[in-house]
């Protein structure tokens, strides 16, 4: 695996709500409402959830730091939180080749697995 790709497990989370942060990234200012922390034991991916009117800023890796950042609506939250909680093992994926290629993704699971806590 190159210098540029970098697949980690995301070992915790740490969830940050904000009332509306203007941050300017990349020559663009995202309006901030969330970030989700995801938290491996070498690497790290911030996942920032913006308002409905804020614009995308492409995903980035910074291998200096270890650490990536991703950009998603605020819409988008519950879904990925959900899958955070309740998958396991879920990995980051960071991409500095291919930014937009950034993801989240669980691991191959059998169809029709759903909850095994159901009793």
């Amino acid at each position: 695996m190159s210098d540029k790709v970098k697949v980690f497990e995301i070992k915790q989370y740490m969830i940050v709500w904000r009332q509306l942060e203007m941050l300017s990234i990349g020559g663009a200012t995202i309006k901030l409402r969330a970030i989700v922390k995801c938290i491996g034991d070498e690497y790290s991916l911030d996942v920032y959830f913006v308002a409905p009117d804020s614009p995308l800023p492409a995903p980035a890796f910074l291998p200096a730091e270890k650490k990536g950042y991703m950009f998603m609506p605020i819409s988008d939250i519950q879904a990925f939180v959900d899958t955070i909680r309740n998958e396991k093992p879920i990995f980051g994926h960071l991409r500095g080749d291919k930014p937009e290629w950034t993801s989240v993704t669980t691991s191959k699971e059998p169809v029709g697995e759903g909850s095994s806590d159901l009793g």
